[in-house]
């Protein structure tokens, strides 16, 4: 009896505490925020403004990963991450998902202040005005999105298709923003941005779905012992 209550105390799934979530959400979306406001301000610098064949064709290893870091589908990513960060597999639906969206929520949130901190530094003006310099749709929509898209990142721990769409969904949205709307500010980076992205995408959809069917094999074969 002592054996089995043992073993199943180690398999029961430990929850993560709602502080260590959230100050953890804070720590990441701050980290990624000002990550992404240092290589956007360095990439600034790198440009030749009074050169056209720089402008039109012109590209730095520094600016490709400007283009990467910041766009849309990398700050969605950002979200996804930690909600499947701060959520184990086995927690109940309902707290774990309502966890998960709120540290996708906390995390934009943090990334935007950050951000909006570097960008305030890098322009001179008073670091009291940081909140300002970005416009107040930011800072909604990282509410407004954060909190899905956080619930998205919980639910990729889970079993059978649920699991297996909420897996997807980064590499699905980052390759259709590619192929839509490519960041850049020429042809020559957005070329470099497709190809780094889509091919990273396939490469994660793949090793998704490979998963996938494994998972659903060893159930099958556990089916039928």
């Amino acid at each position: 009896m002592a054996d089995d209550q043992t073993r199943l105390r180690r398999e029961r799934p430990r929850k993560v505490p709602l502080v260590t979530a959230l100050a953890g959400a804070v720590a990441v979306g701050g980290a990624f925020g000002a990550a992404t406001g240092l290589v956007n301000a360095l990439s600034f610098q790198l440009r030749d403004f009074e050169s056209r064949a720089d402008t039109t064709g012109g590209v730095s290893p520094v600016e490709i990963a400007s283009v990467l870091i910041d766009s849309g589908w990398a700050w969605a990513g950002l979200a996804v991450a930690v909600g499947w960060l701060f959520t184990r597999s086995g927690e109940r639906l309902s707290p774990a998902l309502a966890r998960a969206a709120a540290v996708g929520a906390l995390a934009l949130l943090a990334a935007t202040a950050a951000y909006s901190v570097v960008d305030t530094v890098r322009n001179g003006t008073p670091l009291s005005s940081w909140y300002r310099s970005e416009a107040i749709v930011w800072w909604v929509t990282s509410v407004v999105f954060g909190a899905p898209l956080g619930a998205v990142g919980g639910c990729a721990r889970r079993p059978g298709v649920i699991g297996l769409l909420a897996r997807a969904t980064v590499p699905v949205g980052a390759a259709v923003q590619m192929l839509l709307q490519p960041p850049g500010r020429n042809e020559r980076i957005e070329l470099i941005g497709q190809a780094i992205v889509l091919t990273a995408a396939a490469v994660a959809l793949g090793l998704i779905l490979v998963r996938f069917l494994g998972e659903r094999r060893r159930r099958a074969a556990v089916c039928f012992e």
